[in-house]
């Protein structure tokens, strides 16, 4: 476990009262340098950002949290959950949304309860949106007892009740249900079965990412029979489900998705394949390393890497490859 850090040096209250000044003059550029000071803020530093922060204007917000997103995306050893969890409270609602998708990665449960909140009571649609798929990755943690039974049924309640709710947004409901969709709950598997009969396609087309997610092999027909689907997003998900259900007999089918005409729908057949695994499978992804197209290479090197860790190195005598790659 890493050490708390520690209250600021002299040194480092010098440097803090550097940047708060140059994150506040909205005419000055943001630098990288000086805002990724801002990383592990101490309890002490974020009272001294929050002053600043009140009295800054919507705009600079907004580019001050997307220039936080890139760095994180850049160097993951730095964290700003900190300054995102301050700014979800915010008056903007573009400053709350970019808040909510910054603490992606954070599973830290006292961000339950808010979430909760913006989910169910935030005035902006996009804001709902964003902390109804933030819920997902607590819904796995939930089926996976990594927290609470007591936050386990609070989330799946609300996450529910947001379906249920006909006077919200067609998004909004979508997220609800792709997010509750990991919890093993017979109203989930319900909840999912009426969003694939609805008469919306997206919805029907997040009910077979829920499946899924949910894990379940009972959807494994569905899934199967979308993959035929002509709605190309159709086929991505169900391509996407299959391999999170990890069934052998969806392999043939994915093998002819890896040759479909559209690139998503080929490349989640390609890592499909890479999480099932398998002899024709693994036959497969060794035609697809030496495709044309780059990103087929690329997808299929990083399919066998998943396969091959998961499953003994074939002896090298067994069948080779008798098939040519076609992209």
């Amino acid at each position: 476990m890493n050490p708390q850090k520690s209250d600021p040096t002299p040194q480092q209250k010098t440097a803090l009262a550097e940047i708060l000044p140059h994150i506040a003059d909205s005419a000055t550029p943001l630098s990288n340098a000086k805002i990724s000071e801002l990383s592990d803020l101490t309890a002490g530093e974020l009272k001294q950002f929050e002053a600043v922060w009140s009295g800054m204007d919507t705009e600079r917000k907004q580019q001050l949290l997307s220039r936080l997103s890139e760095l994180s995306d850049d160097n993951v050893e730095l964290n700003f959950d900190r300054i995102y969890r301050n700014a979800i409270y915010d008056i903007d609602d573009t400053v709350r949304k970019e808040a909510i998708e910054g603490l992606w990665e954070s599973s830290d449960t006292s961000l339950i309860r808010p979430l909760l909140r913006l989910a169910q009571d935030d005035p902006a649609t996009d804001v709902r949106a964003a902390a109804t798929a933030a819920l997902g990755r607590f819904s796995l943690l939930a089926e996976h007892h990594k927290i609470s039974a007591e936050n386990r049924t609070r989330i799946s309640e609300v996450l529910l009740a947001v379906i249920q709710k006909r006077e919200e947004s067609l998004e909004v409901r979508r997220r609800a249900l792709e997010a509750v969709s990991p919890i093993s709950l017979p109203d989930v598997t319900r909840a999912i079965w009426e969003a694939y009969r609805h008469e919306e396609p997206e919805i029907k087309i997040s009910a077979v990412y829920a499946m899924g997610r949910n894990c379940d092999l009972l959807w494994m027909p569905t899934v199967l029979k979308e993959m035929d689907s002509d709605d190309q997003e159709m086929r991505y998900e169900a391509a996407t489900a299959a391999g999170e259900l990890g069934e052998a007999e969806a392999i043939p089918q994915l093998v002819e998705l890896t040759r479909d005409t559209d690139t998503e729908v080929k490349m989640a057949a390609i890592l499909a394949l890479g999480k099932i695994g398998g002899q024709e499978a693994r036959q497969r992804l060794r035609v697809l390393l030496s495709s044309k197209s780059r990103a087929v290479r690329e997808a299929a090197g990083q399919a066998m890497a998943e396969l091959e860790s998961g499953e003994v190195p074939l002896n090298p005598h067994e069948a080779g490859v008798d098939e040519q790659d076609t992209d």
